[in-house]
């Protein structure tokens, strides 16, 4: 079967640290997803997934715990774990340049890929470890904040035994993704000490690779790049969204257009016999190379996303609808 992973970012916002939010608006904002309307964030999140029958994996940003200490790391945790739902590491290096006790000495970076091999070691594992402290069983994954990987991070997770890599998005090769892997990688392949399993996608025009992220495609999109995946016998399908996804850019609102989106996605995979719903504390290793390919492009398919996208802006992110 197609193991399709439903992967969300769990972070709070360096950009609204910056500009000196407090850390309970943060969350609020970030993890929570709270808007007058309701809560749309991680337990919006789990609760659709529940209903489906199926777990997801919540990459989990522990580095506001340099911060804003260790109990920040636990309240981000310990409502995933609890829920059965899985915590993988994540990290945006963009936090060190508030932290308190740093790992690296005060060096800081806007992506891991910034750093040294030995200061992704330190990084990467101080991150794994808050993790664990918090709550969590033993990660086995991990993905860098805006993909911003390259070779040493994951030279840097094969020696701290983390098995699993899903920072490639080929839609961010050299911005800042700088992982040595063709951008027509698809399948999960061994790279550098460690397995990596790529974000999954669609053309959507010639030419043109588009990631499967709820916000990124639609409904119809990404069910199309599910389908082609099973009928392929592919190893994985892996999506991308985010712990405030549901939101507006501005985390205000509700955007019912991404929410519609992600609970289409849900029960596609609860309804394809092909399919399971998963994470990568079990996910089997692939065994030998796979060739499945990408959803070919439509410009129909492309055309009607954009113009549903357009509507949705205008519906939810300039609140000409009521949320």
């Amino acid at each position: 079967m197609t193991r399709a992973l439903i992967t969300i970012d769990t972070e709070l916002s360096a950009g609204r640290q910056g500009k000196g939010i407090s850390v309970e608006e943060n969350w609020r904002l970030s993890i929570a997803g709270e808007t007058a309307a309701g809560a749309f964030g991680i337990s919006w999140l789990m609760d659709r997934m529940d209903e489906r029958g199926f777990k997801g994996v919540f990459f989990v940003d522990p580095l506001p715990g340099l911060v804003h200490g260790p109990e920040m790391v636990a309240r981000m945790v310990e409502p995933i774990v609890v829920r059965g739902h899985e915590v993988q590491v994540h990290i945006h290096t963009e936090w060190l340049e508030w932290a308190k006790d740093s790992p690296v000495e005060g060096r800081t970076g806007g992506q891991i890929g910034d750093f040294g091999l030995e200061d992704q070691v330190a990084l990467i594992g101080w991150a794994q470890g808050a993790l664990v402290a918090a709550g969590a069983p033993k990660p086995n994954a991990f993905r860098a904040g805006n993909y911003g990987a390259n070779d040493d991070t994951l030279r840097a997770l094969a020696r701290l035994g983390l098995v699993w890599d899903s920072s490639y998005n080929a839609d961010y090769t050299g911005r800042p993704c700088h992982i040595t892997l063709p951008p027509e990688t698809v399948d999960p392949v061994a790279t550098c000490g460690v397995v990596e399993a790529p974000v999954a996608g669609i053309w959507d025009v010639p030419g043109h690779f588009r990631p499967a992220q709820v916000c990124a495609l639609s409904a119809a999109e990404m069910r199309g790049g599910l389908v082609h995946a099973a009928r392929a016998g592919a190893h994985s399908f892996v999506v991308v969204s985010h712990s405030f996804e549901m939101l507006t850019r501005d985390r205000q609102r509700p955007n019912r257009l991404v929410m519609k989106r992600f609970e289409a996605l849900c029960d596609a995979i609860a309804g394809d016999a092909r399919v399971t719903g998963g994470g990568f504390a079990d996910l089997p290793l692939p065994q030998g190379a796979t060739h499945t390919g990408r959803l070919g492009p439509s410009r129909v398919r492309t055309a009607l996303r954009v113009a549903e996208q357009a509507f949705a802006t205008l519906a939810y992110e300039k609140a000409l609808l009521p949320a």
